[in-house]
C-alpha cells in the first residue's frame, strides 16, 4: 500500500485506506458455505454488468458456490515469499532481485496448471519492473472479470502482509480455479502489479497500455491489498462515487461477510491502491483490506476483537512485516471472500444494453466556472432506470477541482462527483445514477463546475446508457 503523499496535492493526507480490524480468536466458528441473499444476487444481476450498460432484466442467480480456500495453502505461499525476501537483502522491492524472484515464483505456479501468463516490463525510478498477467482459458473475451493486487514490498522489509497476503490469496484462488476447471460465463484474468509502493506504477502502466476497446472488455476489477493484518479489521471498498457497478460489488462483499457472521465497515479508497487506474477508466471496482498504520478504536475492538489504541498493522512498511505479522483468521476470511467474489461475479451474464444517447460536442471549462452540456432523450417509455449509466469524458489538468452533476429534465440534480484532493488529470469514468423517479424522455444536462483556481479543461463528450 502506497503512502498518502503520493496521492494528494492540496490537503494533508487522509487516513489510509489500509486499516482493518481483527476478529477475536474465540469467535464462534462459521460456515463457509453460506450463500448470497436473493436480493444481493438480483442487485448484481441488475447493476454489475458492463460499466457502461444498464440492466434490461434480472439474470439467474449464481449456479456454482465458491469453494473453501485452505488457509494452509495461502500460508505456504507466504512462507515462500518470506524465504525469497530473506535470500535477497530482506525485501522484495521494485528493481531488486527479490521482486523478480517473487514474480518468477507466482508465474511458475500458474504455468504449471494451465494459465496463459505474460510479463509486462516497465521502467520506474531508473529500474526495470514487471507486471504478471495470467488469463484462464475460456469465458467471454468481451466480458472480463479481473482480480489483482501488488506483489512488491518496500525496501525496508519483506512485505508479507503488505502485500504478500493479498498476492498469495489471489494466487491460491487462481490455483483453485484451475484445480476445479472452473468455466464461468466471464473470462477470468489475474494481475500481480509491480512498483505499487512507488505510486501505483505497474497497475497504471497496464491500464494505460490498453486500447479503449480492451479497457471496455474489463467489466469489473477486484483489488486485494493487505488481507492479514495482525490487529485486523474487515473493510470493504465503498462503491459510492465510483464507476457504475461498484456499489453492487460493495454490497455483494458486505452480504458475504454478513452471511459468515462478520461485521464490516466501508472505507473510501480513493487513489490509495491499484484499483485506481481501473476506476479512472470507468471500470467497476471493489475489494477488501484489513488495515495498516491507523490506530484501532475502542468501538472497532469491541466489534472485531483485537487491541484498541494499537495500529491494525504495527509493522506496516517496516522490517518486522514478516510471516509473524499475519493474523491467520483474517487471512482465511479475506481469502474466502476473494473466492466468493470471483465465483459470484464470474457467473453473472451480461444482459443486452438499453438505448444509449451521446453528446460529443466539446465544451470548454474555464477556471472557476460552471458549464453544461445537453442530451435530448426520446422514445423511452416511462421512467429512467435505477442504474442509469452516465459516461463522462473530461480533459482537465486537476480533476479534484471538478464537481459533476446530472440534471434531469425536471431540473432535479444528481451529484455524480464531488471535488477533492485528487491531483490526477482528466475524468474518464461511468457513474451509476438512480433516476427511476424521473421520466426518461426530455433534455438531460451534464453540469460541470470548476471550483478551485489554476486549472482548466473541457468536456469531450458524455453519454446516457438506459
Amino acid at each position: 500500500m502506497i503512502h498518502d503523499e503520493l496521492s494528494y496535492r492540496r490537503a494533508p493526507p487522509a487516513p489510509k485506506l489500509d486499516e482493518a480490524f481483527p476478529i477475536p480468536a474465540e469467535a464462534a466458528l462459521f460456515s463457509k458455505k453460506s450463500t448470497l441473499s436473493l436480493a444481493s444476487v438480483l442487485l448484481l444481476a441488475a447493476t454489475l454488468l458492463s460499466p457502461t450498460t444498464a440492466a434490461a432484466a434480472p439474470v439467474a442467480p449464481v449456479a456454482v458456490a465458491a469453494p473453501d480456500i485452505p488457509v494452509a495453502n495461502v500460508r505456504a505461499h507466504l512462507d515462500d515469499l518470506q524465504a525469497i525476501a530473506t535470500a535477497n537483502s530482506g525485501n522484495r522491492a521494485h528493481g531488486r532481485a527479490g521482486y523478480r524472484a517473487s514474480v518468477d515464483y507466482v508465474k511458475a505456479k500458474l504455468d504449471a496448471v494451465g494459465f496463459q501468463t505474460s510479463l509486462q516490463q516497465f521502467t520506474s525510478s531508473g529500474a526495470t519492473g514487471w507486471n504478471l498477467i495470467a488469463d484462464w482459458p475460456g469465458g467471454d473475451p468481451d466480458s472480463v472479470l479481473m482480480v489483482g493486487g501488488h506483489l512488491d514490498s518496500v525496501t525496508a522489509g519483506p512485505g508479507i502482509n503488505d502485500n504478500g497476503s493479498g498476492s498469495s490469496g489471489i494466487l491460491e484462488v487462481a490455483l483453485t480455479v484451475a484445480a476445479q476447471q472452473f468455466q464461468p460465463q466471464r473470462h477470468l484474468r489475474f494481475g500481480w502489479w509491480g512498483a505499487e509502493e512507488l505510486g501505483l506504477v505497474g497497475s497504471t502502466f497496464y491500464v494505460n497500455s490498453l486500447s479503449s476497446t480492451e479497457k471496455s472488455k474489463i467489466k469489473t476489477y477486484l483489488n486485494f491489498d493487505m488481507t492479514g493484518s495482525p490487529n485486523p479489521g474487515y473493510f470493504v471498498y465503498a462503491g459510492a462515487g465510483q464507476p457504475a457497478g461498484s456499489v453492487a460489488v460493495q454490497q455483494m462483499l458486505v452480504d458475504y461477510y454478513t452471511s459468515v457472521g462478520v461485521q464490516t465497515e466501508l472505507t473510501e479508497v480513493g487513489g490509495r491502491s491499484d484499483h485506481a487506474a481501473f476506476a479512472r477508466a470507468g471500470i467497476a471496482t471493489g475489494g477488501t483490506f484489513s488495515g495498516a498504520e491507523v490506530v484501532k478504536t475502542a468501538a472497532q475492538a469491541a466489534k472485531w476483537g483485537g487491541t484498541s489504541g494499537v495500529a491494525f498493522d504495527r509493522c506496516y512498511h517496516r522490517s518486522c512485516d514478516t510471516t509473524a505479522n499475519i493474523d491467520v483468521p483474517a487471512l482465511d476470511r479475506n481469502t474466502d471472500a476473494i473466492a466468493h467474489a470471483l465465483w459470484t461475479l464470474a457467473q453473472v451474464e451480461t444482459p443486452p444494453a438499453g438505448p444509449k444517447f451521446e453528446n460529443t460536442t466539446d465544451v470548454t471549462i474555464p477556471d472557476l466556472s460552471t458549464v453544461e452540456s445537453p442530451i435530448t432523450v426520446s422514445g423511452i417509455t416511462g421512467n429512467a432506470p435505477a442504474t442509469l449509466g452516465v459516461g463522462v469524458d473530461i480533459t482537465h489538468t486537476y480533476r479534484g477541482d471538478l464537481v459533476i452533476d446530472l440534471i434531469a429534465p425536471d431540473g432535479t440534480s444528481f451529484r455524480v462527483k464531488n471535488s477533492g484532493n485528487d491531483s490526477g488529470d482528466d475524468v474518464v469514468a461511468t457513474y451509476s445514477v438512480d433516476a427511476s423517479g424521473k421520466v426518461a424522455d426530455g433534455v438531460w444536462k451534464l453540469r460541470v463546475q470548476d471550483v478551485a483556481a489554476q486549472d482548466t479543461g473541457r468536456i469531450n463528450g458524455w453519454s446516457l446508457q438506459f
